[in-house]
């Protein structure tokens, strides 16, 4: 809805000089995103050489197994992404992008050195048990107490950096040119490649050694690493441009729906008069407008009574009177909310692969040759090669070929990468279904608690799980962010991971519910710490029919809110 209105200005308002300092002609650009990319590289490093491996480190170590174990991981993982939220917000409000990435950093590698120090100190563990069928050595509650007080100065760290990272190299590029968005488009598809590159090539080697030959020196290098990334990160301080932090759209945003609510018997007409806020030298102005029909948070910004403001035309009370771009800010969120929601049952299916998918693996065959074993936790390695493949694929292949037969740079749009994922999605459900099948009969015509099937048959599901994230987690991270004003990336960010939170969080409550009603039947489908008594692929025919009813939903309802540009938001 366009505004027709007429606006009062204080006479006192100048146009601020939009020529930047010296100084800051030095900064931004590709010269700081080689840092950012090795902050956020290093430090994926670590986690995900912990999250790849942690399902056998708590099997092995801690004598883990069934609804417990995963509900350790799935509630981990979702608080890791959770603590975006207040990341984001500690962020906007009072430290800013540089320091809320630099004490997150400084958090992980407390975090990554504690676990350390349960592999290296026997006494935090319990002791080993040689059967795992029939295990009677869980860990005392003290012990659990020291790991779940390194996994929480992991999520903690997790909660400054994943909100922070890409809007902070975002910020290092001046989007209001066609240069700049041609770069930050480039960007957002190789910022996913380096870190996956750098992920391959590390944990191929770091997760073997924490398998097969030392889970002390397995978790001293990602600790290192977490180190390297704080150091990196340091040492890239002069080439950043770090924006202040103005203020955080969260509590703007409970300040709109509390001043809405306070007003929801404000009526239409004419004149109505809104609170703009604030102008460039600090006074305020105010906007009236007529129209038919009020929205309901924009009455928030409704000038309702003359004493609402002070003497200097600002309003008194922030709970009562809210500025139009608070307003603004709000519809932004509200108009992704959407979109949004299908992200949450595509991270449903890749964090469920992150930990059935590694107890599969433990639970099958995996000698080649005479004596190599290939570790449970390589198979995640899968899904980011399938990534990193298909991305550099598209990027230098793909892309090319198509501007030189088209003469244009065409590329899939978001509503065709985003279905695209979620058709994978669904296919990567059913072969882990069919193939889990397969597994356990194999496993229990042979009587054993490895089944004789090949650790390899895994890789269909494994690649379709990457090329699941590679087409819907790009593409929602990139509309998110594009459909974000500048000054809210750092809550694009944080709405991204708590899809991811959330998805883990369903995850849990529907692993227990599904645990409890069959448990109730005489049979668990999931409790026991021995995949070959439970039936795995239920759950996961579960997932996928949740993945057909995401795709209903995003073709015929959420596609609608997918915009391809981002146009200029005039209208309140």
């Amino acid at each position: 809805m366009d505004i027709e209105s007429s606006t009062t200005l204080s006479p006192h308002v100048h146009q601020e000089s939009t020529n930047p300092a010296p100084d800051m002609k030095h900064r931004g650009g590709w010269r700081a995103i080689k840092y950012i990319i090795a902050n956020e590289s290093f430090e994926k490093l670590a986690s995900m050489s912990l999250i790849g491996n942690l399902s056998v480190y708590l099997t092995t170590k801690y004598n883990l197994g069934g609804v417990f174990l995963v509900n350790i991981i799935n509630i981990w993982s979702g608080s890791c992404n959770f603590l975006s939220i207040p990341g984001a917000f500690v962020s906007d409000a009072y430290l800013g992008r540089f320091w809320t990435l630099l004490l997150g950093s400084i958090s992980s590698f407390l975090g990554m050195g504690i676990i350390a120090l349960t592999a290296a100190l026997p006494r935090l563990r319990p002791e080993a048990c040689k059967d795992p069928t029939n295990c009677s050595n869980p860990p005392e509650r003290w012990q659990l107490a020291v790991l779940f007080a390194g996994l929480g100065l992991l999520a903690i760290g997790s909660g400054g950096i994943r909100p922070c990272n890409i809007a902070f190299g975002a910020d290092q590029f001046d989007t209001d040119t066609k240069k700049g968005k041609s770069q930050l488009e480039t960007f957002f598809n190789w910022w996913y490649f380096s870190f996956t590159v750098a992920l391959v090539i590390a944990l191929t080697g770091v997760v073997y050694i924490q398998t097969n030959i030392s889970w002390v020196i397995g978790f001293v290098i990602p600790t290192a690493c977490l180190a390297l990334s704080v150091t990196t990160f340091l040492i890239g301080k002069h080439t950043y441009i770090c924006a202040e932090p103005k203020g955080s759209v969260f509590a703007d945003i409970v300040k709109v729906v509390a001043a809405a609510c306070k007003k929801r018997k404000v009526k239409s007409g004419e004149g109505v008069t809104f609170y703009l806020g604030p102008s460039s030298d600090g006074s305020s102005s105010t906007l009236v407008q007529d129209r038919q029909r009020l929205r309901f948070v924009e009455k928030a910004a409704v000038i309702t009574d003359p004493n609402e403001l002070n003497e200097e035309g600002k309003a008194k009370n922030n709970w009562r009177l809210c500025s139009v771009e608070q307003v603004k800010n709000l519809k932004c969120v509200t108009g992704i909310l959407p979109v949004w929601v299908t992200g949450i049952a595509c991270f449903m299916l890749t964090d469920q692969q992150n930990i059935y998918g590694i107890l599969q693996a433990i639970q099958m065959e995996k000698t080649f040759g005479h004596n190599f074993q290939v570790p449970a936790g390589w198979m995640n390695l899968v899904s980011m090669i399938t990534l990193a493949v298909w991305i550099s694929l598209y990027e230098c292949v793909i892309l090319p070929i198509a501007r030189q037969i088209t003469g244009r740079k065409q590329r899939l749009n978001m509503k065709q990468r985003i279905q695209i994922g979620i058709v994978m999605g669904i296919a990567c459900m059913l072969v882990a279904g069919f193939l889990e099948k397969a597994r356990r009969e194999a496993a229990l015509k042979k009587g054993s608690f490895v089944s004789p099937v090949s650790i390899v048959m895994l890789l269909p599901q494994f690649m379709l799980a990457g090329l699941t994230e590679a087409f819907s987690a790009v593409a929602l991270m990139e509309f998110l962010t594009v459909k974000m004003p500048e000054h809210m990336r750092a809550v694009a960010g944080a709405i991204f991971f708590l899809s991811s939170s959330i998805a883990s969080y369903i995850c849990t409550l529907l692993i227990n519910v599904i645990d409890s009603v069959t448990r109730k039947e005489g049979r668990s489908w999931l409790g026991d710490k021995d995949l070959n008594k439970n039936r795995l692929e239920y759950y996961f025919f579960i997932i996928g029919g949740v993945q057909v009813l995401n795709l209903l939903y995003f073709r015929f309802f959420a596609s609608r809110f997918v915009t391809e540009k981002n146009k200029d938001n005039r209208d309140f």
